[in-house]
């Protein structure tokens, strides 16, 4: 599939100089943004999306792979496939996720996987890049959405009958509402003055994608280590490849250790990595250099105000323990959507009481999964003599309690 063009969407001389009514902004057309764009295809909505930069593949795609990945949960699939992203994906860039096993720090293991529940995966491992061009590809050519991009938004004024965006070019554009979907350090929090509470964890986490030795059969693993969380997640590698030579790997390091693995030889890289990770998969090769972003925790306590809503990135920040943050992105542009969508003629889209549903509909579920990596990343990491054989002691029970992992892997999964 090769229909990824990046420059159709491009606004016209026209568009570029006159102010425009709308029913819906969104600003930020990455995952969210786009996705909750997608789901309002069919509606009479007129939609703008604003962004500074339609996403882009790797250079030498397809051989070249990215080395941020997704682990996308059943949920967001059934979502994705919905709103009709999903069967657009390049089928030979899909992991399915059969099985993921945890190891503590000393001996404690817990393993997950689809068969016991019977389910098909546990997850999907696909390329940033990749969904994010094929949302957006989408995206430029539905009919009911105009895209400014590349486009800076530079002030939002509201009032009590709708919002009103000026960007850098002096265009105004107007609307019910303004969707802020755009990412950690979102603009458009920042403009209404909502707070939000950034924890930094000083840690980077350190992605980078490796051939292996051994073949991965589906498997994840993940390794609670006194130096951080360290996951493979296996990757499709493509079409010669029936049993899957290739992992992403995500180190969520301290950050001294992530600026000492960040400089290493990509075979010392290598061969730290495939001793962290015991060997599971055998000797590795790096396919790229690795790379490092900085975690932190966001908590935004109120993801409405009057005419303005958050999603994605913009209304939480979790540890990626987990890699469960897009699927809480993708969530709420669900929940949003349908919102929307079940809105009668008399409601105001924009209205804080409208709004405040939306809200109160996600706050549970975000705060339970920003919690939950949270006690979990602060127990791991704490060095207090006596926690590690209570934490793994945690882990094997666990894996022995069925009912109880049952409702983890299900948790994680309806998600």
């Amino acid at each position: 599939m090769t229909h990824h063009h990046t420059h159709r969407h491009l606004p016209t001389s026209r568009q570029a100089q006159e102010d425009a009514d709308f029913d819906l902004i969104i600003v930020g057309g990455g995952l969210t943004g786009a996705s909750l764009a997608m789901a309002l295809a069919d509606t009479t909505l007129k939609i703008a999306l604003v962004d500074g930069r339609a996403p882009s593949r790797p250079q030498n795609w397809p051989a070249q792979w990215d080395s941020r990945v997704y682990a996308i949960s059943p949920g967001s699939a059934d979502f994705l496939s919905q709103i009709g992203c999903w069967s657009h994906l390049t089928r030979d860039r899909l992991q399915r996720v059969a099985k993921m096993c945890v190891f503590g720090d000393a001996g404690g293991e817990i393993e997950f996987s689809a068969f016991e529940i019977g389910t098909e995966e546990l997850a999907w491992i696909v390329e940033s890049a990749e969904i994010a061009c094929e949302l957006w590809t989408s995206v430029s050519r539905q009919r009911n959405v105009t895209c400014y991009c590349p486009a800076e938004p530079q002030v939002l004024c509201v009032s009590d009958a709708s919002a009103a965006l000026t960007l850098a070019s002096g265009q105004i554009l107007r609307a019910k509402l303004v969707v802020g979907a755009d990412g950690r350090e979102s603009w458009v929090r920042q403009q209404l003055g909502l707070e939000s509470q950034h924890d930094p964890y000083d840690e980077l986490g350190v992605v980078a994608n490796f051939r292996t030795e051994l073949p991965h059969f589906g498997t994840a693993y993940q390794w609670f280590r006194p130096d951080g969380v360290l996951a493979y997640l296996p990757l499709s590698g493509g079409e010669g490849d029936a049993h899957g030579r290739m992992m992403s790997m995500v180190w969520s390091a301290p950050e001294t250790l992530a600026r000492e693995l960040l400089a290493l030889s990509p075979e010392d890289l290598a061969y730290r990595v495939a001793t962290a990770g015991e060997h599971k998969l055998g000797a590795l090769e790096l396919m790229a250099p690795a790379a490092g972003f900085p975690l932190k925790l966001v908590r935004v306590p109120q993801v409405v105000a009057a005419r303005v809503a958050l999603i994605g990135d913009a209304a939480h920040g979790i540890h990626p323990l987990t890699g469960h943050g897009v699927n809480l992105g993708f969530q709420d542009a669900r929940v949003l959507a349908q919102l929307i969508r079940d809105a009668r003629p008399v409601d105001d889209i924009g209205d804080f009481a409208f709004l405040s549903r939306y809200q109160r509909a996600r706050k549970e579920e975000v705060l339970v999964l920003q919690s939950a990596t949270d006690v979990m990343r602060k127990l791991f990491a704490a060095n207090t003599p006596g926690l590690s054989p209570l934490r793994n002691l945690g882990l094997s029970l666990t894996n022995r309690l069925p009912l109880l992992k049952s409702l983890f892997i299900r948790y994680a999964l309806e998600r």
